[in-house]
């Protein structure tokens, strides 16, 4: 009996999952709705076989992730077998689009697989604010989206891509790592470089970005000291540069930022990030009360109140004017308690989820 990965993928995108887990030792397993769910042998093999084990063995999951190598355009392992990690993405025509992570446990080859969409979802219905689709009217600084791993970064700044895009006359740049979803010409031209493939490394690539006349740059991710001080650059040149962190919260992110550099530069850093960081996105995935997903937005919009508290080394007042300023901004715990009040999430997964909990459960 042969294993078919993507008869396997067929079924997960058909159980509309958003990952796929394939790890030794247990079955192939997918996060749908946020809950973890398996896939039954009979889904990822060519025939039925009950003698089959009811999990993979570690030479399942090589088979597995070989045919997924294939379908990435015969893509090399060798990353994978020397250092034991690799990011890729892949299409397979009719189902989906893919961003895999393989890598080595226990000595055996496992991956985590994120399911993406062929097309870039209209923001109305993954209710997405115009108010954060308005930052692609911006004409430079910084934008920070920010939430854990899997709470829909991408396909935010992929909606405000697709807006710029449709709209403005503009030359946008982004630098992916890998790419996910994929952008047409519109009104704008468009360049999506992967990191790798296309250019060495985050740095490399926005460093030659700001050599091709940019109006727009998209930064997958602010992942190190020298990628975010090339960003912040690049920001204060005169660029609207979109970027991500796994950060929780505006004033969080702002102090992430500010401790990467050294203890000497911080107070520059401040006044720097102080004037060139137009607005923080936070976002966290909810589950609902009908067994789907929502996004709750925290929307942090850089007034002149922020920029003081950010230059003054006082970004933990910022959530006090987040919640004060309704009509510019959005704060996380408002914004779960709006949700709330339509019926659209329990009372336990509000308290979950909530920054301030001590709060929302007396307001609730």
């Amino acid at each position: 009996m042969a294993l078919d990965a993507k008869k396997m993928m067929e079924k997960a995108v058909a159980r509309n999952c958003a990952d796929v887990f394939i790890v030794a030792g247990n079955s192939v397993t997918m996060r749908v709705n946020g809950v973890i769910e398996k896939l039954e042998m009979a889904d990822i093999t060519t025939e039925d076989d009950t003698d089959r084990k009811p999990f993979l063995m570690p030479n399942d999951t090589e088979e597995l992730i070989k045919q997924f190598y294939a379908m990435a355009g015969n893509r090399s392992m060798e990353k994978l077998m020397k250092t034991g990690d690799d990011d890729f993405s892949f299409a397979i025509p009719g189902i989906s689009r893919f961003r895999m992570n393989a890598y080595r446990q226990r000595g055996s080859l496992a991956a985590v697989i994120r399911v993406i969409a062929f097309e870039i979802p209209r923001p109305e219905d993954i209710h997405i604010p115009k108010q954060i689709l308005d930052l692609g009217d911006l004409q430079k600084g910084l934008v920070v989206v920010t939430g854990p791993a899997g709470s829909g970064k991408s396909t935010t700044l992929a909606c405000i891509i697709d807006q710029i895009n449709s709209t403005k006359t503009a030359n946008i740049i982004t630098l992916e790592d890998p790419i996910e979803f994929l952008h047409k010409h519109k009104m704008g031209v468009i360049s999506q470089r992967e990191i790798e493939n296309d250019t060495m490394s985050y740095v490399n690539g926005l460093r030659a970005t700001l050599r091709q006349s940019p109006d727009v740059i998209l930064l997958g991710e602010m992942r190190d000291y020298e990628t975010i001080s090339v960003a912040m650059n690049a920001a204060e040149t005169g660029h609207l540069l979109f970027s991500t962190l796994h950060t929780v919260g505006a004033a969080s992110t702002i102090n992430r930022i500010i401790d990467v550099f050294p203890s000497d530069q911080q107070r520059q850093v401040s006044v720097m990030l102080s004037m060139i960081l137009q607005a923080v996105v936070s976002q966290q995935l909810l589950p609902t009360v009908d067994g789907g997903m929502i996004p709750a937005f925290e929307i942090m919009v850089n007034t002149p109140a922020v920029s003081n508290l950010i230059r003054s080394g006082k970004a933990y007042q910022i959530d006090s004017v987040i919640a004060s300023e309704k009509e510019l901004m959005l704060s996380m715990d408002a914004c779960i308690w709006g949700y709330y009040k339509e019926g659209i999430i329990t009372k336990e997964v509000a308290l979950q989820h909530a920054i301030n909990q001590e709060m929302l459960e007396r307001r609730l």
